[in-house]
């Protein structure tokens, strides 16, 4: 299995970034599309997790360090792919010099976020009827 990861922006790959997203979220999680969609894309840097040419993952960052939308679809989890895509988009962020990195993790994931080096912040709250925490790392 043959793993691509690329940095690339919205406007030119909105097509694979949102098929993953709305798989993941909408039809998975129940996250209503118009939370899905917030209008941050533009600006943020995207990656994409290809295998064998088809897109299986992502995750963006905004200029501020906010890391969001981290997904992967179902029949690819546990191979590491979102792993690959955190570290793809920390790397970004050292590349461009930021110095502190924050998330807000669903409160099932903040384990795979503490692996990375990220810390809980503040307590659990609700979003989109989902459990979450605020997270953060230094650079």
């Amino acid at each position: 299995m043959n793993i691509q990861l690329i940095i690339c922006n919205y406007e030119e790959n909105q097509k694979d970034i949102c098929r993953i997203r709305f798989e993941v979220f909408v039809v998975e999680q129940n996250v209503p599309e118009g939370l899905e969609i917030d209008g941050l894309d533009d600006e943020a840097k995207h990656v994409l997790a290809y295998i064998d040419d088809e897109a299986i993952g992502t995750g963006r960052i905004l200029s501020d360090g906010h890391i969001g939308r981290v997904a992967v679809l179902k029949k690819y989890r546990g191979l590491g792919i979102g792993n690959s895509v955190m570290r793809e988009l920390i790397k970004w962020a050292q590349q461009n010099k930021l110095e502190k990195l924050w998330l807000s993790s669903q409160w099932h994931a903040h384990s795979f976020y503490i692996d990375l080096g990220f810390v809980c912040e503040g307590d659990i709250y609700e979003e989109a009827g989902i459990d979450h925490i605020k997270m953060y790392r230094t650079l």
